[in-house]
This record gives structure tokens, C-alpha cells and sequence, in this order.
């Protein structure tokens, strides 16, 4: 088994929508051993082989916890794990999402090419496929911190920091989950509504809206996680003109990836490479190689 060696920080600059804050993120857990997390990278899988996989590990911690439910949290030794995958074209409607927002029927799902699941996350219909880094943490968070709102925080802030490595300022929007490009500072007039096409549509205005690369959508069961995050690095962003991303219909947010904003193709190992470092800084553990 091989390791990743990741340097512990335990003193977190935190970012949020209404500014920045420090904060220690030790003294809310049960335990002082940093948590070791298994990663594994999946390759190019279908989506319901990576969903069948990632749903026995989540079961198995699940299970871990009620064999050990009169042990104290955190007291007894469990498994986590942390996927990345690359799906074929898919995309996944969560379980407070709706129909309305897939544009295409079934007859032209076939024809593209493309695969449909509902499944049990939270959010709305997102899309998955080549060229993007589909990650699925699935941590035991009483091992960690109970808070899933900090969870999603800590997800958010593993991309923010990864796309500073690219010399990309990113944000939080309140309300809105995932991570954001703002608008580029053009000195033009921020854009009206009436003067705004469609979200998902390439056009003169794109890089004067909020252009979301990183969807997030996250199931808990007894504090043990479900799904993850959508990076776009490579990704071909005409299949987000097939639905409504995320349920956002605004008419100043539209999609985009690493590539667009850098205006050629980014090597998805190294960005990988990063994602992993940051993941290990912000959520104060070790990745094992299995």
C-alpha cells in the first residue's frame, strides 16, 4: 500500500460568502489521530458500476457504526474512502429535483448517447462525463467534525484552493451550492436580464455572469457521506444545453470549466494531483493508495 504524505494544518483559513475566518478544526472532534482515507482512483467507469461501488463502501462504514453503537463516536477504528472517477456522458436528477429541468426525452437521451438515474442526493439534475473529475468522499464525519454544512464548505474550499493553483480567483454565492467564477472585471455595464441569453449558452456576455465549475450534491446516513462533486476540467459543456444545471435557471449564472477559463486544455492528472494535496490540507488527513 502506498501513501500520500499530506502535512497536517491545524490553522485553516476559511472562506465564506460574507468575508474570511480562522478557525481551529480540531477542537469539536472526540479523538487527536489524523484520519486516514483510502483513495482510489476509479478511471473511466459507468455510472451505475461507480454508484453500486461507492454505495457496498458506504454501507460497510454504516454497518461498522452499528456493530459499534455502544462504543463512543469516533473511539473505534473505521474505513474512509475518497473516489475520483471519470463517468461516460450521464446526467443525475436529485431527490428535491424535477423533470421539467431535463430537456431532452428519451428518444434523444438514446440518440446522444447520454444515460438518465435519479438518484438519492440532494440538488437537482447535474451532468457528468468525460473530461471532468468526479470525486465521492465517503467519510465517517464523527470521525471528523458533525456539521454538514461545513462538509460541503470544506468540499467547496478544496476547489477554491485548487484553482488558485491555476491563478483563478473563485467564490462561494450564497444560496447557491458549488464553486463559482465571478464576473470578469471588463469595465462594461453588469448585465440586465433582457440583455442575457439563455444559461448554457456560449455568447459575447459569458464571462460577465457567475459561471459555475464545480457542482456538489451530498447524501448522510448516520453521519457517513454519499456522492460528492462534479469538477469541470476538459468538459464539453454543450451537454449542460440539454438541461437546466442545478435547477438554475438565473439568467447572470451560466457553466463552465478549467479549460474554458484558461483557454486550452489543462492535464486532468495534474490537476488531480492537486485536488488530492488540498483535500488532505483542508480536511486534516492522510491518503492511503488502495
Amino acid at each position: 500500500m502506498g501513501w500520500l504524505l499530506c502535512l497536517p494544518e491545524f490553522l485553516i483559513l476559511c472562506h465564506s460568502f460574507s468575508g474570511t475566518f480562522l478557525s481551529t478544526s480540531r477542537a469539536d472532534t472526540c479523538f487527536t489521530a489524523m484520519q486516514v482515507v483510502r483513495f482510489q482512483d476509479l478511471g473511466h467507469l459507468g455510472y451505475r458500476e461507480a454508484w453500486d461501488y461507492q454505495t457496498s463502501l458506504h454501507r460497510a462504514l454504516v454497518d461498522n457504526k452499528l456493530n459499534n453503537r455502544t462504543l463512543p463516536a469516533g473511539s473505534f477504528p473505521q474505513d474512509h474512502y475518497f473516489l475520483v472517477v471519470e463517468h461516460p456522458p450521464v446526467y443525475t436528477l436529485g431527490k428535491s429535483g424535477s423533470m421539467n429541468n431535463l430537456l431532452l426525452n428519451e428518444t434523444e437521451l438514446t440518440e446522444r448517447g447520454i444515460e438518465y438515474y435519479p438518484i438519492n442526493r440532494g440538488g437537482d439534475i447535474t451532468y457528468h462525463g468525460p473530461g471532468q473529475i468526479v470525486g465521492y468522499p465517503i467519510l465517517d464525519l464523527e470521525c471528523f467534525f458533525t456539521d454538514v454544512h461545513r462538509y460541503v464548505r470544506n468540499i467547496e474550499e478544496v476547489i477554491i484552493r485548487t484553482l488558485a493553483d491555476y491563478g483563478l480567483e473563485s467564490c462561494r454565492i450564497k444560496d447557491y451550492t458549488g464553486v463559482w467564477l465571478p464576473p470578469a472585471s471588463s469595465g462594461l455595464p453588469y448585465p440586465t436580464p433582457e440583455s442575457i441569453p439563455a444559461p448554457g449558452k456560449m455568447d459575447a456576455l459569458f464571462d460577465q455572469k457567475y459561471r459555475k465549475i464545480c457542482a456538489i450534491g451530498v447524501h448522510l446516513s448516520r453521519w457517513v457521506t454519499l456522492h460528492g462533486f462534479a469538477f469541470n476540467i476538459n468538459t464539453d459543456l454543450k451537454y449542460f444545453d440539454y438541461i437546466v444545471p442545478c435547477g438554475i435557471a438565473d439568467p447572470d449564472k451560466t457553466v463552465t470549466s478549467l479549460a474554458r477559463e484558461l483557454g486550452h486544455p489543462v492535464d486532468t492528472q495534474e490537476v488531480g494531483a492537486r485536488l488530492k494535496k488540498h483535500f488532505c490540507d483542508v480536511f486534516e488527513c492522510e491518503l492511503a493508495l488502495f
